[in-house]
């Protein structure tokens, strides 16, 4: 584990899947993170790569061969080599190699690089393209953050403050893809309370907003986070079921259609990396 600390920040990162596992307040001691109660769900912050969401069949083509992968991809369960360049950041990567080959025929090299700055933690997934032929993949986060943050108080004492208003469809999800429509969800609205039944048909998914930053906060209390995803053009939102927690999914990639024809250059949401170049995207959460 791989601890980095700044202010009054105190992050706590695993090599394995280059997962954020802790993000403390010193002052007032909060948790934000979600810890992993595998009661409800193990995990605290996967980073999802080469793909995001489920593959129809969990299995895809490219050059007119076929290859299966699970959802969300492997980088998550994957040891990532570690380097701490200071107190307060790190950097995590994953190399292509024999066991990635073989499902997934791209060489890469995956950074995530975590910094905590002002009060925030900022966290970048790099992508670079080492070969001669183009790079397809998609990225993105997955973190999970305490729901009540403040003991004694209940999840429906919190809410989603979205940057701006919006009116926008859910995106309605069947066996982990994307359905052909949607269902109402804001109408040019900014608050969406949090309720545990929003997450019993399993994830929120929304597409292209207007928002660049969502605010997490207590209606009962003055603490939260605001997270900005700029640059991602896909929001996942999602609990467990009747789980104490939230997910706010920053995406550049989204699951499969129900109607996607498998081949991997056509599916929604695909980055297309040139030959020895790379790319970049940044999300960031401040802590208040």
């Amino acid at each position: 584990m791989i601890t980095l600390h700044h202010h009054h920040l105190i992050a706590q990162i695993n090599p394995k899947g280059a997962e954020l596992q802790s993000l403390k307040h010193i002052g007032t001691g909060l948790e934000y993170m979600w810890q992993g109660n595998a009661a409800y769900w193990g995990k605290h912050s996967p980073v999802l790569f080469p793909i995001v969401g489920t593959l129809r069949n969990d299995t895809y083509s490219y050059n007119s061969k076929s290859y299966q992968m699970g959802r969300h991809g492997f980088a998550r369960d994957m040891v990532f080599e570690a380097a701490q360049h200071d107190e307060a950041s790190a950097t995590f990567t994953l190399t292509s190699n024999e066991t990635t080959l073989a499902v997934y025929p791209f060489a890469f090299i995956f950074k995530v690089h975590y910094k905590l700055k002002d009060g925030q933690i900022h966290v970048t997934y790099e992508v670079e393209n080492p070969a001669d032929n183009a790079l397809l993949f998609s990225v993105g986060g997955h973190p999970a953050f305490n729901v009540p943050l403040v003991p004694g108080t209940t999840y429906t004492d919190h809410e989603l403050v979205f940057e701006k208003p919006e009116t926008a469809g859910r995106w309605l999800l069947k066996d982990g893809l994307i359905d052909v429509e949607t269902t109402p969800l804001l109408n040019n609205q900014q608050t969406l309370a949090l309720t545990p039944s929003l997450f019993h048909n399993d994830a929120i998914v929304l597409k292209h907003l207007q928002s660049q930053k969502v605010t997490l906060k207590g209606t009962t209390h003055p603490h939260g986070l605001t997270f900005d995803f700029t640059g991602f053009p896909y929001l996942g939102i999602w609990a467990a079921k009747d789980a104490p927690f939230v997910c706010i999914e920053p995406w550049c990639g989204i699951a499969d259609s129900v109607l996607h024809n498998g081949i991997l250059s056509n599916k929604e949401g695909m980055e297309t990396l040139l030959p020895h170049s790379n790319w970049q995207r940044t999300w960031s959460v401040t802590c208040f």
